[in-house]
């Protein structure tokens, strides 16, 4: 239940934020800014509006993520076509099959079935912090091979089932989360699959973008066992301080968990054995898996440059092994005399399109913060307000601007902006180009406080269980605890691998 005081909040919350919006979008407008053009001084005093609407929740979020390209297209930022272009990026349609994936799982229970097995393990199901931790393990090491949205798509639900049954174990209404505990777990899930990515060189895009920018623009090539070697002591810590920090915030309500063992085996045996439906998700869901983490094995027998790589990235990229897995679904029969399958129509169209919309939004106003150069714009000026000239404080000032960019536009386009912008700086400045390119690359995947930093984000909050405030609260935090992560790993790996 929302008390009084949080009830009355909430109402002047998104009362003041409903007004203030439009004034915090005339003051940018209004605001004389010399150095940008005229697309991004606009664009500017519409990502004011956005922004102050995502973080007030003063209209639905999804709605607010349609109302920026909308107004860019009115004000002239672009033309209509290019706006509109990234609600169809590859992206959103792999969304949209991991989503209906996910649904098929929820709806034929497999889910649950993958709680039960993890809550029946001894060493795990008596204590809610090791399921925590051993959830969140998970989803890191997953991640490292397989993209942060994928994983996230894949452990979401397994997530939920957990949830469920740590609710039906205290007999509460499956809705009936308990809060705390609930929201670290979601928040965990996509925290902890987007620390996971930094792991590999095929772990997150940003990672090969920079592997990229180092051999063309430095002429350095970075072995994938070399970024392994800084990225995963990196990525460890990380998810320490993680869990650390999302337990203390969102502890469970008991210490242990009474019966728990007794209780998920009489579940167990209760579900009896393996449905047509729970086969064909399985089957499904492992497509899936399989074809998202076979360019992993590729890239370690023949690297991420080879042929062989390159084509199957091309005829089988995420989005496309989403749909097809997905697709399955309606070809895998559950009863084929009555030409039942897996999944109708009208199961598949419940899935979460709002969260679909909020991630195509913030792609479309990141795709314009490039092309309108006000990224880049940003980027300058952060330096030139630190005054940054030695290699360290480059370095810094690059993390802090690839974290502070991803957390309104997507790793990929943060990366894409910030890591040719630092690698330029620090050649002015005579100093190594390598630790703020690596730095960016890395401060690129910490976008932890909106909804719209990252896919994952976005996926955990489509649940429904994570207030925006949480997410922005353990956001703020997490980043800042990512920035003296990877500046502390930077500081002593790089000198020491001789990445300088």
């Amino acid at each position: 239940m929302v008390s009084f005081a949080e009830e009355r909040f909430e109402w002047w919350r998104k009362t003041i934020g409903l007004f203030a919006g439009p004034v915090v979008f005339l003051f940018f407008y209004i605001l004389p800014t010399p150095s940008l053009s005229w697309p991004a001084h606009r664009l500017g005093a519409i990502l004011g509006l956005i922004l102050f609407y995502w973080i007030t929740e003063a209209i639905p979020i999804p709605v607010t993520a349609l109302l920026g390209p909308i107004l860019c297209i009115i004000f002239g930022v672009a033309p209509a076509k290019e706006v509109l272009a990234p609600f169809a990026d590859p992206v959103v349609f792999l969304f949209i099959g991991s989503f209906i994936l996910a649904e098929s799982m929820m709806v034929h229970q497999l889910d649950r079935r993958f709680a039960y097995s993890i809550l029946s393990r001894p060493s795990v199901g008596k204590s809610p912090f090791r399921i925590f931790f051993a959830l969140g393990a998970i989803c890191a090491f997953i991640s490292m091979w397989v993209s942060n949205t994928a994983t996230t798509a894949m452990m979401y639900p397994i997530g939920l089932g957990i949830l469920y049954t740590l609710s039906e174990m205290k007999g509460e209404d499956k809705k009936i989360f308990p809060k705390k505990y609930a929201v670290g777990m979601m928040l965990l899930v996509a925290y902890a699959s987007s620390i996971g990515g930094i792991g590999t060189p095929v772990g997150t895009p940003p990672n090969l973008i920079g592997i990229g920018m180092i051999h063309k623009l430095v002429g350095l090539r970075i072995s994938f066992f070399q970024w392994m070697l800084f990225a995963v002591p990196v990525m460890m810590v990380m998810y320490f301080f993680l869990y650390l920090l999302l337990i203390k915030l969102h502890p469970p309500e008991t210490k242990e968990l009474q019966g728990a063992a007794e209780y998920v085996q009489m579940k167990l045996s209760e579900m009896k054995g393996w449905t047509a439906g729970q086969r064909n998700s399985l089957i499904a869901f492992l497509v899936a898996v399989f074809l998202w983490v076979f360019p992993g094995f590729l890239a370690v027998i023949w690297g991420t440059g080879s042929q062989i790589y390159q084509w199957y990235n091309s005829h089988f990229p995420e989005g496309t092994v989403a749909l097809l897995a997905a697709s399955l679904l309606f070809f895998l029969p559950t009863n084929w005399k009555e030409r039942k399958f897996t999944l109708s129509w009208k199961q598949a169209v419940s899935i979460d399109w709002g969260t679909i919309l909020l991630f195509g939004g913030g792609l479309s106003l990141g795709s314009l913060m490039f092309s309108t150069k006000l990224a880049e714009n940003l980027g300058q000026s952060i330096v030139h307000l630190s005054g940054a000239t030695d290699l360290w404080t480059i370095t810094a000032v690059s993390i802090f601007s690839g974290i502070l960019i991803s957390e309104t536009t997507s790793n990929t386009a943060s990366a894409n902006m910030v890591i040719p912008v630092m690698i330029a700086i620090a050649k002015s400045a005579g100093v190594s180009p390598i630790p703020p390119a690596l730095g960016a690359c890395l401060g690129a995947s910490m976008g932890f406080m909106l909804p719209i930093s990252t896919p994952p984000n976005a996926i955990v909050y489509g649940s429904g269980m994570v207030p925006i405030t949480k997410m922005i609260r353990a956001g703020v935090m997490i980043d800042f605890l990512g920035f003296l992560t990877i500046f502390l790993g930077l500081r002593i790996l790089c000198p020491l691998l001789g990445l300088l």
